[in-house]
This record gives structure tokens, sequence and C-alpha cells, in this order.
């Protein structure tokens, strides 16, 4: 790394060629006299607190009367009144905290820089997440800075075996990462591992933020569609997450958390279960087991019973199709299927003030104007409507997409081999999460396998927190 050599010339001309100062608008450099010395302030404006800079640059230039420190550790401690300056030697870390939004002051003589923290990143408020709703709790969310980020979990945390480390990877984004966990409780080998695979990762940007960061630290197999971590945009569920033990994640530009390991019952976990008594937390969780189990199951076995009316008892008679069928029910519920997610997409893309007539145009011409049609019948209809609402009552989209899925690939067997299809789509099912791993290489089923009754028992039953008890 070249080091700074005290020529202010030879500086500016240095930030000019690596920088292109000229040619960047948001790019501000000032020179200016501080008794006897020639200074220059390098800051990029959309990241600099124009009011602290302006106070802090007044304060400095108020010394007129004659200044000689030796080094640039008196002219810290003499000149610059803030608390968040530091002195670097080498012109890339300086170039660093320029582009993180720092600003830079270089003196004549003087073979290094002091870098003041007076940045003020843009950022929206800090309010409860669209997706990760509850009944009753704490209504903040993660936002895109992780400065905030980390002081919502601090706030909640206020114990000083918190570690909060951070980290920079990515070649040109130089992303900044924070590694969130309690020293006593977490694993130790699962994070010197994974802080390893940070540091290491050759990568030139994550653009994607954690996703990014998710197939580099584990890179999986692309057919097993179950999802290895967690994601919360709850500062609650991450610091929760963090007292049980665990490592969470923060990316910067990135609104949530990324919570490992993470099992299957880590990520079907809500917040809901916790803000409400014990009866009523574990009557929360069994009811969204069950309805993720009916959003699995509903369509392959209305299926499997049409295509074997024999075996329909007489008070279950009702769920046969009434009209004419002109369309197979197989590419019925495989058309609906597909048009669920293409709905799904255009509300995303929807603009607000269009929402609702688009929503009771879609209604009128998808619902009853389909059947009058004869493109589909109305049983498929109500099951996979059954099926996109049923879908939203768990927050995770990646596991909810993961039993869509399974159950097109159920659906899909069951049309084609009948009985037998529908057995092999279950088993198919069973093997991808059994054979999943978390990133520790633990089961994806634990405490289910390895089967642990005292573990089950708190996943499956909000059971009341004792005194004294973590």
């Amino acid at each position: 790394m070249a080091k700074i050599n005290g020529n202010l010339a030879e500086t500016m001309q240095y930030m000019e060629r690596t920088l292109r100062v000229r040619e960047n608008f948001d790019l501000m450099c000032r020179i200016l006299r501080i008794g006897s010395y020639r200074c220059a302030v390098y800051c990029i404006s959309g990241f600099a607190n124009n009011a602290i800079l302006e106070k802090l640059l007044e304060a400095i230039m108020g010394h007129t009367e004659e200044i000689r420190p030796k080094d640039m550790d008196m002219f810290l401690d003499e000149i610059v009144p803030y608390a968040s300056a530091e002195i670097v030697e080498e012109y890339d870390t300086a170039i660093f905290n320029l582009l993180s939004g720092q600003s830079l002051l270089f003196v004549d003589g003087l073979d290094s820089c002091i870098v003041m923290d007076c940045r003020s990143y843009p950022a929206r408020s800090v309010s409860e997440p669209e997706k990760d709703k509850t009944l009753r709790g704490s209504r903040d969310g993660f936002v895109e800075t992780l400065i905030f980020n980390a002081a919502l979990i601090r706030r909640r945390i206020r114990d000083p075996k918190l570690t909060i480390e951070s980290m920079q990877t990515g070649r040109s984004s130089m992303t900044d990462i924070a590694l969130c966990y309690m020293e006593e409780r977490i694993d130790k080998n699962m994070l010197n591992r994974i802080r390893e695979k940070i540091q290491h990762l050759d990568v030139d940007a994550l653009t994607m933020n954690q996703q990014s960061l998710a197939e580099c630290l584990y890179p999986y197999k692309w057919y097993n569609p179950f999802p290895k971590f967690k994601f919360t945009e709850r500062p609650d569920t991450a610091a929760a997450s963090i007292l049980e033990g665990n490592l969470v994640i923060l990316v910067d530009n990135s609104p949530s958390a990324m919570v490992l390991p993470s099992s299957v019952f880590d990520i079907v976990e809500e917040a809901d279960d916790y803000y409400f008594p014990p009866i009523t937390g574990t009557y929360l969780r069994f009811s969204r087991l069950i309805i993720s189990l009916f959003t699995l199951w509903i369509t392959p076995v209305w299926l499997l019973l049409i295509q074997n009316p024999q075996w329909l008892p007489p008070w279950l008679e009702f769920i046969k199709v009434k009209e004419v069928i002109h369309v197979p029910l197989i590419l019925q519920l495989l058309l609906l299927e597909l048009a669920i997610d293409g709905l799904r997409l255009a509300a995303v893309n929807t603009p607000n003030m269009l929402t609702t007539p688009l929503s009771v145009m879609a209604a009128l011409v998808l619902g009853e104007f389909s059947v009058k049609s004869g493109w589909f019948n109305s049983e498929p209809l109500l099951y996979m409507a059954f099926v996109s609402v049923a879908n939203y009552t768990q927050s995770s989209f990646e596991l909810g997409y993961a039993v869509k899925f399974m159950r097109i690939i159920t659906l899909i067997l069951t049309a084609l081999f009948n009985v037998w299809g529908f057995a092999v789509g279950q088993v198919i099912t069973i093997l991808a999460i059994v054979t999943n791993k978390t990133i520790t290489g633990h089961s994806y089923l634990y405490p289910l396998i390895p089967f642990s009754w005292k573990t089950i028992k708190r996943r499956l039953l909000r059971v009341r927190l004792r005194h004294g008890e973590k």
C-alpha cells in the first residue's frame, strides 16, 4: 500500500488520479489554511452531514495563532475538536473510508491523514416491515443502513458479551457485513468457519446483498428448494435468535437479518408465538403447521380422489366436479398455479392507486368468466384460492415456494401414475427435507431427527418462561 508522504501537492495529484475528483460531481475537495498549514478536505456530498462538517471546519479554521505540532497525533489532539476521528497512514485506507462516507483531512507536511466520521446515510424510518408483521409486539423493523440495524439489536441486548464484528467483502462493492453473536453462547467452530469464509470470499460484488452472501457461504444443491437460512426483518426476532446462541449476519443495504444455523423448526417460528400467552401461542403454531400441510396436500389429494371416485364415501360426494370438464383437471391446476404467481407479481408492480380497481377486474375476469367460458371448473378455483391465501400463514417466502414446488411435483406424478404417483411425490418431499442439512451440517429436522423430547416440546409447544431461564 502507498503511504501518505506529507506533500500536499502530491497527495492531491494522487487523489485526482485515483478518484477523478473533477469528473465526479459529488466528490468535494476544499482547500483551506489552518495557521501556517495548508490543508485539503475531501468528502462525498451525499454522505457528509453538512451541519457537523461546517461546525468542525469552523472550529478548525478558528486556530489563527501560530501552531507547530510535530506530528499528526499532536495535530489531532490540539486542532480537531471531534471524537469520531482517527489517523490513517495509507492512501488505500483513506480512500476506502472516503468512499464509505467519511471525510478526509490532509495537512501539508504531515505524513498521515485524519479521517472524520461526520457522515449521515440516507435512510428510511424504522417502521414495521410489510411481510413480518405481528398482532402484538414492537413496530420497528430493519432498514437498509447497517449502523441503524446494529443499534436496534444493541437496544434490546444490553450485555457486554454481545459482539458485533464488522468486515468487508467484494472487490468492487466492499460491502459491509456485521456478525452478531453472544460471546459465551455461540458455537465457536461455526463462527470461525463463517468468519473465515467471508474473509476469503473471491467475489466482485454482493449484487443481491444477503442472497449473494448466502450462495457464497453455502453453495447447496440447486434442486433442493428448502431454505438453509432464516431471514427476518424484525429486530426482536434477531435479538432472540442471538440470545439463543445463533449467529445473525447483517449486510449493508439489506433490510433483513440472516439467522444461522436454521432448521425447518427455526424457519417456521414467528414472533406472534411469543407475544401471546402459552396456550394461544401453541394454538397459533399448530394452526400454522396444519394449514401448511393442507397447502401441500389439498390439491393432490383432491385430484387423487377425483381420479378414483369409488374411494369417496357418501358424505364426500360433494367434492366431485359438477360441471362438464373441458380442460383436464391437472392442466387446470397447473395453469392456476402459474396464474397465482402471475397475479402476485402483478400486485408487486401495480401502483397503489390502481390496486383496488385492478383487483376487482382480476377477480371478475379470472373468477366468474373463466368458469363460464369453460376454461376452469369452480372446484379447482376454490382449492387453489385456499392455497394462495394459506401460503401467507407463514412469513418465509423461500419455504412457501419449496412447498409449492413439492405440491406441483406431487400433482404431476398423481395425474400420471395415480396412487403410486401420489406416494412417490410424498417420498420425494420427505427425502428433500430429510437429506437437507443446516450450514453446520446438522439435521434439518432437529430436534425431530435426532430426537430430543425436551427440545421438540419447546419447538411445538409454547412453554412458559420460568424464572432464571435464559
